[in-house]
């Protein structure tokens, strides 16, 4: 199946590292502006993005930060497809879990996407456009530790789903995409003890974590004309996870 994005805007928060910057790669070597938002552009200027980089826009801003967001956004005039990428996870038991954790949290995880969807929405053309929500397997199953990033994946799904239904009318469809763990550096070095990974492995009929290109596979797809039928999806990767 091919699928093709070329020329058009697409912006990806969280793109300094992992998934986000793996996307941003694709989306240029396919033809694609990227509007690439970190907060810190370092990560961006000494990665493998730097031969792609004329195709590349980078932004620097704390997506936490809902006036420097839109300070920082305020000058894109239109994009075609939208990544809510942009995370963090504090993994503690419940009861250890602060007020700035649940704070910190949700204004990365949940707040930041509804911010950055609201300012970006009415800039997409009116043959519509695509806004996919990088969620977490984790707003759907419950994993020890996970209270308020569970609460938080949990409201973007739920986001996903309103902005889908009143989006609509105007073509912009809205999909997320929910990974399990995903190989990415951070991923392997928080995983990478097989006493902690084997209880969650035993559960995945596949048994193994997913990789990151199949993630960004996945958001592509819902980037693209081929998902033109989707929204208002939160589509599990999880290697069978849920079937169990």
């Amino acid at each position: 199946m091919e699928v093709s994005l070329k020329n058009r805007i697409i912006l990806v928060t969280g793109a300094g590292q992992g998934i986000g910057n793996e996307l941003c790669k694709r989306l240029a070597t396919a033809g694609c502006h990227v509007i690439a938002v970190s907060r810190s552009v370092a990560p961006l200027q000494y990665s493998a993005l730097i031969p792609l980089l004329i195709e590349i826009e980078t932004i620097s801003v704390d997506l936490s930060d809902w006036a420097s967001t839109r300070t920082r956004l305020q000058h894109i005039k239109k994009v075609d497809g939208v990544v809510n990428n942009a995370g963090i996870a504090i993994i503690k038991p419940f009861e250890e879990l602060t007020e700035e954790d649940f704070d910190k949290t949700f204004s990365v995880n949940t707040k930041a996407v509804f911010n950055v969807s609201q300012m970006m929405a009415p800039r997409m053309p009116s043959v519509g456009g695509s806004i996919v929500n990088v969620s977490s397997l984790a707003s759907l199953r419950s994993f020890q530790g996970h209270a308020v990033y569970s609460a938080s994946k949990a409201a973007v799904d739920s986001i996903t789903r309103s902005l889908a239904l009143e989006l609509g009318p105007r073509n912009i469809r809205v999909n997320s995409v929910n990974p399990t763990v995903i190989l990415t550096r951070m991923g392997r070095e928080n995983w990478s003890d097989p006493s902690k990974a084997k209880p969650l492995l035993d559960n995945i009929p596949l048994h193994r974590f997913g990789e990151v290109s199949e993630v960004v596979d996945t958001i592509i797809y819902l980037l693209s004309d081929k998902s033109s039928f989707m929204t208002g999806h939160s589509l599990p990767l999880e290697g069978g996870y849920c079937a169990c």
